[in-house]
């Protein structure tokens, strides 16, 4: 952590929904005039996508099926504690791009599937903003967390997650749901062993929980919609935290722990913006006062 470089990551699963929550983010940085470094977290993957398919298939071949984007290997961990450590200290650090579609492609000038080359983070930033799969990943050799000024987890219920991902792969990426299921079993070691873990390092988990019958994620033919969903809030540490405020603004909400609020799908966006809005406003402040 760094008063001076503050550092804020989302955490979330492929098809968690953290790309939307950064548009939130960007929401609050440009009305407050926050000026912000980016890591996508697919910039710190270890292969391309050629690269990828090439090594899974060298790991089925050694029996290991369970070779995925989810575990340690198939990524630059240690790099990215690097950036976040660099970032912290004097603001500095590096990251790339990555193409995903034909859009992204185009916009970045690589072909898809590949990375642009490493770029240093502009300078006279006021934070560095995180969004991806290791945001607060904590392993015997990498503490990614403890870098980490403001920890948000991006958390669905799993089948909701599962139908986000088989959804937009489907549509954005051009995969079969077959291949997409083949995507899903194969990280399920690394779900359990790196990503669940770091919800227990979060300061405020976000989790989507529809109120329509997931049952079978496979087979559904529409995500469930805003409206068709509620939201658990869970702070890691509840002191400080106004809930007669965030009750009184947001409509049928209800407070189901000590610790958790509960709010309509619709009202995701208004939640964020009162929780986190005051929270970056203190790191930015804090910063301006320590340089």
């Amino acid at each position: 952590m760094s008063a001076r470089h503050p550092i804020i990551a989302v955490t979330g699963s492929s098809g968690a929904g953290t790309t939307s929550v950064r548009a939130t983010f960007e929401r609050i940085f440009r009305r407050e005039g926050i000026m912000a470094a980016y890591i996508e977290g697919d910039a710190f993957h270890r292969y391309d996508r050629e690269g990828m398919r090439r090594a899974t298939v060298e790991h089925d071949e050694r029996g290991d099926q369970t070779f995925s984007h989810f575990g340690l290997e198939a990524n630059l961990l240690k790099e990215l504690e690097e950036s976040f450590e660099s970032y912290g200290r004097d603001g500095s650090g590096r990251t790339r791009l990555y193409a995903h579609s034909e859009a992204e492609a185009e916009q970045f000038d690589i072909p898809v599937g590949t990375f642009s080359d490493w770029m240093e983070f502009p300078g006279g930033t006021d934070l560095l903003f995180y969004e991806g799969l290791h945001g607060a990943v904590v392993t015997e050799d990498i503490n990614i967390a403890r870098h980490v000024d403001l920890r948000i987890g991006v958390v669905p219920v799993i089948n909701l997650e599962w139908i986000q991902k088989i959804h937009r792969d489907k549509e954005t990426r051009g995969y079969s749901t077959e291949a997409v299921t083949d995507t899903i079993l194969r990280r399920m070691p690394d779900y359990v062993h790196y990503i669940c873990p770091q919800f227990t390092q979060t300061d405020v988990n976000f989790q989507r929980v529809p109120t329509v019958d997931t049952s079978n994620p496979f087979i559904a033919r529409w995500i469930p919609t805003p409206d068709e969903s509620i939201v658990v809030i869970r702070f890691r540490d509840p002191r400080g935290i106004d809930f007669p405020y965030l009750l009184s603004m947001i409509p049928d909400s209800f407070m189901s722990r000590a610790n958790s609020i509960v709010v309509p799908g619709p009202k995701m966006e208004l939640a964020m913006q009162l929780i986190l809005t005051p929270k970056i406003l203190r790191l930015v402040e804090k910063a301006r006062l320590a340089r």
